[in-house]
Parts: C-alpha cells; sequence; structure tokens
C-alpha cells in the first residue's frame, strides 16, 4: 500500500514478498540477529527531561533509512533538520532506497539494524515476523510521550483512529506506526465531468449509464494498473462492504470457511466484470502499469480509475491546469446496500519501525515524536499532497483539489471506514487474490470461476500450519 512508486515490480514482489511474508521461512530470513543476543555497542542514554523525553543522546549520531516512493523523502529530511536543530552536536546519516528488504536483511540478520527505518515498498521487510522475533521496540513508549508541538496531548492522542492498532499484530504491542493515512476511492476529473454535464454515479446502474455516455464522445469509462490489479482491490472491496457489510470482509480476512462464496461477492464481481463485458474499460488496460493508467487518465482518455491518495503528487508533472483532481467513493449497487455510499477504505500506510537492536532507538523515538508533530504533518501533507495520520493537521490549510477533495472523502465517511487487513497474508492477497481478479477483469475469467478459486487459495493458506493467523476482534 502506501505510496507506491515501486510499486509496479511484480518480479520484486515475486521474489521477495512471497518469500518472506506468508509462509515460516521467512521467519528463518529474519532471526539471525533474534538469536545473536542483541547489539552490544548501542549509545548510552542522555538524560530524560520534557524536551528529551526519551534521553536521546544529545551528541549520538542516529541513522535512518527511509522508501523512496510516490510520497518522496523531503518530508523526513526536514523532521530530521528539526532534530538537528534539537540536538546541535549530533548527525543524521540518511539513506534513501527502493530496496528496504534487499538493503537491510543483512543488517537485521547481523545485529546492526539503522536507528529508524521506513519499511515500505514492494521490497519491505514483513513487520509482522521483524515483531515475533523480537527485533521492533514496542512503541507505546512512544505513544505515552508528550506531542512535539500539540500543547497537552499525548502522541497517542494526536492521531487519527485506527492508526495504532494498524501497528498491532495480535497483542497489545505496537510495532510499526503508520505515517500516511491513505484514502482510496475512484478519482476523476470534476472539470471533465461538468464539461459533459455529468455527475457522479452513486449507484452501479448510474455508473454503467454514465459509462454509455461517455463511450458516446470517445471516453472510456475506466482504465487501472491491469499489470497490478491490486489496485482495484481498493474500490471493490469497499463495494463488497456497501452490499454486504463489513462483517463480509471481516470473515475473508480472517479465512473463514466460504467467506468469499458470500452473496455481496458475488454481486460485486459480477457488476465490475459488467464494465469489461460492455466494452466501458479502455482498450489496453491490462498491459498498463500504474504510471501508464495514471497518464492515460490524465489525457482524458478515461473518467475513472482506481487510486489512493498520492496520485495527486505522482502525476504532479503530467497534470494540466484545471483539471481539477477529485476523489469519491466506489458507487454503491442500489438501494438495498447495507452500508451507506460515503463508505471508503482508508487506513494508514507507511510503516516507520525502530528496530530493537539499533544504536541509538532513543534517537529514532525522538525523530519518529518530531514527525508526529503537527508541523511537520503540515508539511508532510504540503510537499505530498497526501494526509498524514496526525488529527486534523490539515484544518486551514489552502489544499490542492485532490487532496482536499481525500480530506472530505474522510470528514464524510466518519464512523464507515473500513481497513480490511490485506497485509496479514500479502502473498495470497497481492498475488493470488489480486491475480485472479485481474483475470476477470482481463474478461479471461468468469465471476464465478475466479471466486471459487479465490476462495481455494484462501483455504489453502487457512490450512497451513506454518502461516501464522490473525483475527479481527
Amino acid at each position: 500500500m502506501g505510496s507506491a512508486s515501486d510499486l509496479g515490480r511484480r518480479d520484486l514482489i515475486k521474489r521477495t514478498v512471497a518469500a518472506a511474508l506468508a509462509a515460516s521461512p521467512a521467519s528463518a530470513l529474519l532471526t539471525g540477529c533474534a538469536t545473536a543476543g542483541g547489539r552490544q555497542n548501542t549509545v548510552g542514554k542522555g538524560k530524560m527531561s520534557e524536551k528529551n523525553p526519551f534521553g536521546a543522546d544529545e551528541s549520538a549520531a542516529l541513522e535512518v533509512v527511509v522508501f523512496d516512493g510516490g510520497l518522496g523523502v523531503e518530508y523526513v529530511t526536514d523532521a530530521e533538520a528539526v532534530y538537528e536543530r534539537a540536538f546541535p552536536k549530533t548527525k543524521v546519516k540518511h539513506t534513501t532506497t527502493q530496496d528496504i528488504r534487499t538493503l537491510l536483511q543483512p543488517r537485521f540478520l547481523g545485529g546492526d539494524p539503522p536507528d529508524l527505518v521506513d519499511n515500505t515498498g514492494a521490497d519491505s521487510l514483513p513487520t509482522a515476523t521483524l515483531a515475533d522475533n523480537g527485533q521492533l521496540t514496542d512503541l507505546r513508549t512512544l505513544l505515552k510521550a508528550p506531542s512535539y508541538d500539540i500543547p497537552g496531548k499525548t502522541v497517542a492522542e494526536t492521531l487519527i483512529p485506527g492508526v495504532v492498532s494498524k501497528g498491532q499484530y495480535g497483542g497489545e504491542e505496537v510495532w510499526a506506526l503508520n505515517y500516511a493515512y491513505t484514502a482510496f476511492g475512484v478519482w476523476y476529473s470534476k472539470s471533465l465531468l461538468e464539461k459533459y454535464g455529468w455527475t457522479y454515479p452513486r449507484t452501479w446502474d448510474e455508473m454503467l449509464t454514465l459509462c454509455a455516455a461517455a463511450r458516446k464522445e470517445g471516453i472510456a469509462g475506466w482504465t487501472y494498473a491491469g499489470k497490478f490489479p491490486y489496485y482495484l482491490q481498493w474500490t471493490l472491496y469497499p463495494f463488497i462492504a456497501k452490499i454486504g457489510g463489513w462483517d463480509v470482509l471481516k470473515s475473508i480476512d480472517n479465512l473463514e470457511p466460504n467467506a468469499w462464496k458470500h452473496p455481496a461477492v458475488r454481486q460485486a464481481f459480477e457488476a465490475y466484470h459488467e464494465l469489461v463485458a460492455k466494452g466501458y474499460v479502455l482498450k489496453g488496460t491490462p498491459g498498463l502499469d500504474h504510471t501508464q493508467s495514471q497518464a492515460e487518465w490524465i489525457k482524458g482518455k478515461a473518467l475513472f480509475v482506481p487510486n489512493g491518495t498520492w496520485v495527486e503528487n505522482e502525476t504532479e508533472d503530467i497534470t494540466p491546469a484545471g483539471f481539477e483532481m477529485t476523489v469519491s467513493p466506489p458507487s454503491g449497487l442500489d438501494s438495498s446496500d447495507v452500508m451507506p455510499f460515503e463508505t471508503i477504505w482508508a487506513q494508514a500506510g507507511e510503516a516507520f519501525v525502530v528496530p530493537k537492536d539499533a544504536r541509538n532507538p532513543q534517537g529514532g523515538l525522538e525523530l519518529l515524536r518530531i514527525m508526529l508533530g503537527k508541523k511537520s504533518a503540515q508539511n508532510f501533507s504540503r510537499l505530498t499532497s497526501s494526509l498524514s495520520c496526525v488529527r486534523g493537521a490539515v484544518a486551514g490549510m489552502d489544499l490542492p483539489s485532490g487532496l482536499a477533495s481525500a480530506s472530505r472523502l474522510v470528514s464524510e465517511a466518519g464512523s464507515h471506514i473500513i481497513s480490511p487487513r490485506t497485509d496479514w497474508y500479502q502473498t495470497l492477497n497481492r498475488e493470488e487474490i489480486a491475480g485472479l481478479i485481474g483475470e476477470m477483469m482481463a474478461d479471461r475469467l468468469q465471476p464465478a470461476e475466479a471466486i471459487d478459486r479465490i476462495q481455494k487459495a484462501s483455504d489453502a493458506v487457512a490450512k497451513d500450519d506454518s502461516v501464522k493467523k490473525y483475527k479481527h476482534p
């Protein structure tokens, strides 16, 4: 999820995620430092104070490794500058990469990890495995600390609901804090719809009617990242929830028998397949990656593209003036829907972790505290056109059209926000399930066959005793 300039590298996903996220061999890949007795050359602690709640050594170096994706890295380097001003005797070593696991797995194995890691991207390390192996710092200490610049609040009290739980893996400990708050939805050009007098469809019949009208004007209804069809899940899953309720997706996450056979799943799959069957998907879409599909959409060749809030930043260089980028919830099915039109999938992403064997974990915690301050959160939104996990940080800011609409999207959703845990079994979700959805959308599978094969893949994971299981509370 999350910032995604490297999300298109399917070969990396197959090579690294499949090996590291679904089965017990993943634990073996990362247990070297867990059995090595911990790091022996950690720096000493400094004096604890209100301004230094973790007792970071004010002269110790700090090492940070950041994923360089669709959100860029400037929001982190700006926070590092604040850290260096607070501790003038220190120096921050900053490394950026799109290959987190390739770079850091040997260092975790050797007991020599950095002090703060943005563990994100297709080549990320499996956070659940790191947590299970005792290789991460429990961040509850950070959550209890005072906010960096929001008086009278702890860090925990400044965060959007759901951020803390996203970093938990079956216990009370918090192993990761996801910095970006991504709202997924259907993106479009408001000015293009207004040019033809069209309004965004709230039901599926309205969606099909609009797509038919667009085709008469030489415009496709939809395009998407055909090479990486997990982009479709971000709008398809809330569509399922609208039809049948959030519990349908919870049962899918829980790997319950026949969860994929629920009528809401069938109705949603048949509706999406209807886009293909009626010729409303841009020709050639199954062969496009995320940047190519976004480029076709920006050119006005398709009305809609499923995506996350980073898309405005990622397409900044090619978006023409007056485009008025806008995001809306996925259309519902009809008046019988269980959940309202405003229902969306939104969640925290861009997972920052503090390795337990880091040389300067106190410094890592302090830099993360700075990043979770209001000023840093506002800077993040200015730089990336994305929301942060800090509650209300963008209030009063002059926002670009896409980010403004995303902020409204989250506000209007209220309590109707779902967050499927596709991170629990990433190989199953990103490779097998998404791949079969992609085959259906390429018209190479009928909906019923796609559902049958997805259920079999889910059942196989459920029966595999080597895979740790997770459940919604």
